[in-house]
C-alpha cells in the first residue's frame, strides 16, 4: 500500500525534474534559433543568405602597391567582401558607399574590394584614382578568390556584379546582396548591427 502512495509521488518527481531540464537547455535552444535578419533590398536584388555556412578561407591578394597580401577575417569583426569590375557603372556608386561606410563611426566592419577583371594592380590603380575607394582594396592575380577558369576553385561565386558577401563575427559567410545596396541607410546600418550584435558562432 505505501508503494503504492508513492507512485504519483514518484512521477510528480519526475516530471519536474523533466521540466528543469528543459528549462536549462531553453537558453541554448533559443540562442541556435537566431532570428532573420532585417531585410535589405538593393534595386532588385535583396540581401540572401548562404546555406549551410562555411568558413572564408584566407586569400592571397596584391595590395595598391604590388605586393601580396594575405587577408583574413579578424575574428569579433563583420567583414564586407566586395566584387567589382572596371566596366560596371554600377560598380562605382557601390565603391563610394562602401568607401562612405568606411568613415562611419561604425566599430568592427572591416571592408575589402576586390576587382574581378584586372589583374595588373597599375590598370587597377589609375582607375581608383578616379573614383573614392576604401582602404583594403586588391587584384586577385593568383585567382584565389575568384578563378574564372574553374569556378570550383572559387572561394566566392560571382552570379552578378558588384556583389558583396558578408562574413560574420565568427568568420563565416552569411550572405550576400548583388547591386549597389545602401549601407548607410536605416535598413543597411541594422543589417550590420545584427551581425556585429550577434554572438559568434
Amino acid at each position: 500500500m505505501a508503494d503504492d502512495d508513492a507512485l504519483p509521488t514518484r512521477r510528480r518527481w519526475l516530471r519536474q525534474s523533466l521540466a528543469l531540464g528543459a528549462g536549462l537547455l531553453l537558453p541554448w535552444s533559443v540562442r541556435a534559433q537566431q532570428p532573420d535578419p532585417p531585410r535589405l533590398d538593393s534595386g532588385r536584388s535583396q540581401f540572401i543568405l548562404v546555406r549551410p555556412r562555411r568558413a572564408a578561407a584566407p586569400l592571397r591578394l596584391q595590395d595598391m602597391s604590388g605586393k601580396d597580401a594575405m587577408v583574413a577575417p579578424k575574428e569579433g569583426h563583420v567583414t564586407l567582401v566586395n566584387f567589382w569590375a572596371t566596366w560596371c557603372p554600377a560598380c562605382k556608386t557601390d565603391l563610394r558607399t562602401l568607401a562612405a561606410l568606411e568613415r562611419s563611426p561604425l566599430q568592427r566592419l572591416d571592408i575589402w574590394t576586390i576587382c574581378t577583371d584586372r589583374r595588373d594592380i597599375r590598370s587597377i590603380r589609375r582607375y581608383a584614382q578616379e573614383i573614392a575607394m576604401p582602404r583594403a582594396s586588391f587584384a586577385d592575380p593568383h585567382a584565389q578568390a575568384t578563378n574564372p577558369t574553374d569556378p570550383d576553385a572559387s572561394a566566392f561565386a560571382l552570379p552578378a556584379m558588384p556583389i558583396t558577401y558578408l562574413i560574420g563575427t565568427g568568420g563565416l559567410i552569411e550572405g550576400y546582396i548583388t547591386g549597389a545596396p545602401e549601407w548607410l541607410s536605416p535598413a543597411g546600418q541594422a543589417l550590420l548591427r545584427y551581425y556585429l550584435d550577434w554572438p559568434a558562432a
